[in-house]
């Protein structure tokens, strides 16, 4: 695999299989929430040119998901990946969002474990989501 300096971006809602069972809802079926973070993800993706390494599901709906981006800083991504948290947290959900620098591997990933740790900055964005979820969630950038 070659690797290029990119962004990789892992979000993934807050103590939502709870939020799901207080709503009645399917967790078989995109939700107001799982649809929306679809939609969220899908226009992120298109504006950056973002490669969907592992998450995104638009007959289930989007609960996690890891990206990589090619040539662009972590910063750079910071108002879009606000703007997909207060989206998230006005239909009554939360969501943690880390944005690493390092390098990108840009293909999909054939397991959820391969997501998370098939590179050196995957897995770093990996322990710092856990990390931040434990703090109650949020935005995590690192340069």
């Amino acid at each position: 695999m070659s690797l290029v300096e990119g962004t990789i971006v892992v979000m993934d809602l807050d103590e939502f299989g709870e939020l799901v069972e207080e709503k009645g809802w399917s967790e078989y079926r995109p939700n107001i929430v799982t649809g929306t973070l679809t939609s969220l993800v899908e226009w992120f993706v298109s504006k950056w040119r973002a490669v969907v390494v592992y998450g995104l599901d638009k007959e289930r709906g989007t609960e996690e998901v890891v990206l990589e981006i090619p040539g662009v800083e972590p910063d750079e991504v910071r108002e879009d990946l606000e703007y997909i948290r207060r989206r998230i947290e006005e239909l009554g959900a939360s969501i943690t969002i880390i944005a690493v620098k390092g390098y990108v591997g840009l293909k999909p990933a054939k397991s959820r474990r391969e997501a998370y740790y098939g590179t050196p900055s995957r897995t770093l964005a990996h322990k710092l989501l856990k990390k931040a979820k434990r703090r109650g969630g949020n935005i995590v950038i690192v340069q």
